[in-house]
């Protein structure tokens, strides 16, 4: 078939086979007038499937939302098969899985799946977290937590050290204080700030190691250091600018910030951004109209804003010392809220009950 009416036409069971070209040229067999034929993308029919999943695989990670995947899903038919092979789906960022609890739907659980089992850390992570947390099937969301941290993933890391410390999905007993403590440790070589905070605790109190109020003071430290670091590298005017705001850090007590035991206080800071499972639990719940204070027989939220963490049993989470009202999952949690919100709300309630006690010591006010 040659000449100026000859042309190489792909049949459709060979353009359906994976590894084959798929292009309509010109006479001479050239690539020069490649054009679109019937449900073809020009130039991208004379692109080997391999090449195009390689540019499928770059655009999803980079993909800050499943939508700027799903578009060029959408584009074709051959677009939304090479869209979901497992190079594409392993290379996703985390933008590119986040879901919201609003849009959860069984298509959304299936796209997680489909992205853990191909590998990929922050689907497993967040799909393990919402199975565990939400869905309450604790062997399988835990399974998929484990399988991240196995990889490093830091997040999970931490959040499995929670799960351990505090027991969750299972009786009280079945905590894991060593095992905690490890998971802490892993999490904080690769840079978790929350962890190390957490270590520098368990190992000045004793908690689940061997006692050292020396090394856990530097595991605080450290702590407060990398957050005011952070804190410092975030502002507009960069790290620079920054070094000369040490003196917005409030001193508390006779100490400062980086001795203190809940990091460091700057004025005009950012929100702590919550991660995008803890986001998803926050909303979940929300919506479910799960009080934070606790309720008659629901579940109690930990009281950090941004953890959205449940109760997994009845007082499964810590109380603070002084009031006893709010609950947290973790100590990273309760310094966080402290810095916030609750030191204000903690002290003026710890003032209120020392007047009352004094008043009652008096006999003008009798607190049953």
């Amino acid at each position: 078939m040659g000449g100026r009416h000859g042309a190489r036409a792909l049949s459709q069971q060979d353009g359906e086979a994976c590894g084959k070209w798929r292009r309509t040229a010109d006479g001479d067999g050239s690539a020069a007038s490649v054009v679109a034929h019937a449900g073809g993308n020009g130039a991208f029919d004379a692109l080997h499937d391999e090449l195009v999943v390689s540019i499928f695989a770059d655009v999803a990670a980079s993909a800050d939302s499943p939508a700027d995947l799903f578009a060029f899903m959408l584009t074709c038919r051959r677009f939304r098969e090479l869209g979901q092979n497992k190079p594409v789906l392993a290379r996703a960022s985390l933008g590119c899985v986040t879901v919201r609890a609003g849009a959860w739907c069984d298509d959304a659980h299936r796209f997680l799946l489909r992205c853990a089992y191909a590998g990929n850390v922050d689907a497993s992570y967040l799909l393990g977290m919402i199975q565990f947390y939400c869905l309450k099937s604790r062997r399988s969301g835990s399974a998929l937590i484990v399988a991240a941290a196995l990889r490093g993933h830091a997040e999970a890391l931490y959040s499995l050290a929670v799960i351990h410390f505090n027991g969750s999905g299972r009786s009280k007993d079945a905590r894991n204080l060593l095992a905690g403590v490890q998971l802490c440790a892993r999490a904080a070589l690769q840079g978790h700030n929350d962890a190390l905070r957490e270590l520098g605790h368990c190992v000045s109190d004793g908690y689940g190691v061997r006692r050292s109020l020396s090394c856990g003071r530097r595991l605080l430290i450290q702590a407060n250091f990398r957050e005011l670091c952070a804190t410092f590298a975030t502002r507009v005017t960069g790290f620079a600018a920054g070094l000369g705001l040490v003196h917005e850090c409030k001193a508390l007590g006779t100490h400062m910030c980086l001795l203190s035991d809940f990091g460091c206080q700057i004025t005009g800071t950012a929100v702590h951004r919550a991660h995008a499972a803890n986001a998803f639990l926050v909303e979940w719940f929300t919506s479910r109209l799960v009080g934070v204070g606790g309720g008659d027989g629901a579940p109690r939220l930990c009281s950090q804003p941004a953890c959205g963490r449940p109760e997994t049993r009845q007082h499964e989470f810590r109380r603070c010392a002084m009031c006893g009202v709010v609950i947290y999952c973790s100590r990273a949690c309760q310094a966080l809220h402290w810095k916030g919100a609750h030191q204000k709300e903690c002290i003026r309630r710890g003032q209120w009950l020392a007047t009352v006690n004094v008043n009652a010591n008096d006999g003008a006010v009798v607190v049953p």
